[in-house]
């Protein structure tokens, strides 16, 4: 399983590196963010290339993933500085068709690593075209701009109605490495990682963001390191993915039907909240 981690500050970098985040990860999205998840309690992005640079000299051996912004004239230019700046692989996120991703790996060149973050419905339903088309060999599944794009209420919700079951059950077909959405610590998040990452196996995903109950007082290192024993808290959930990894289909069956009941749950307490 890997895990990645949104870095602005290059001591926390260098520090979650070493105590089992596989991907540091730098985001540039802003185009369009705003608009879309205005509504939306989410990550939105205040990073710039200038943070490229900074986390890659403070971690030099790690993984360095960026997200650019959605394809537009600049695109090229983007990926030439990031590039330049130490990326190991690049994300392109809000993307619908083969043509769009197309030019993205056009545009790549094969220099570093293609991520594509699939978080539109039309992305989705043109993933096996894409699959025999394009030179997929890692992609990442976005939950929040993706339960928005259905017009859904809980971006986990498209775990629990079963829109992801087709486009997982292809790339597991195909062979190819994907991740889901985020995960929150150990026995915390609206929807627990012990009934999540069973999910994550049972659909085959092998990758998940840290969320935000990561980054509680990660202002400085010494307030990270106050709040969590982060090593501890990765290996965690590492032990329940490996857990639901030896575990047998009915177990996963079951943990599917727990997992579903959840996240229906928490749709009804946001539906009542919202009507009140």
């Amino acid at each position: 399983m890997q895990f990645l981690m949104i870095v602005d500050d290059p001591q926390i970098a260098a520090f979650v590196a070493s105590a089992g985040v596989d991907r540091l990860f730098v985001d540039l999205e802003y185009i369009g963010k705003d608009v879309r998840q205005k509504n939306v309690a989410s990550w939105k992005s205040k990073q710039t290339s200038e943070d490229v640079s900074k986390i890659r000299k403070a971690a030099p051996d790690a993984h360095l993933l960026v997200r650019i912004n959605p394809l537009h004239d600049g695109t090229a230019q983007e990926l030439d500085d990031v590039i330049a700046r130490g990326a190991d692989s690049v994300m392109l996120p809000m993307f619908s068709t083969t043509t769009e991703l197309a030019q993205f790996y056009d545009l790549l060149d094969d220099r570093v690593e293609a991520v594509p973050l699939f978080e539109t419905k039309s992305s989705l339903d043109h993933l096996p075209e894409m699959i025999a088309k394009l030179p997929l060999t890692r992609l990442h599944i976005g939950l929040n701009d993706l339960h928005l794009d259905m017009g859904l209420t809980f971006m986990f919700e498209t775990i629990a109605d079963g829109t992801l079951e087709a486009p997982c059950a292809a790339l597991r077909a195909a062979g190819i490495p994907f991740g889901i959405g985020g995960v929150a610590r150990a026995k915390e998040g609206i929807v627990s990682p012990e009934y999540l990452l069973g999910e994550h196996v049972r659909l085959g995903s092998s990758g998940a963001i840290l969320s935000r109950t990561f980054h509680r007082g990660s202002e400085r290192l010494e307030d990270l390191q106050r709040e969590m024993d982060f090593a501890d808290e990765i290996d965690k959930l590492r032990a329940i993915y490996d857990r639901f990894m030896q575990a047998d289909t009915p177990t996963l069956d079951a943990n599917r039907a727990q997992t579903s009941d959840r996240i229906s749950d928490v749709v009804h307490l946001i539906k009542q909240r919202s009507s009140s």
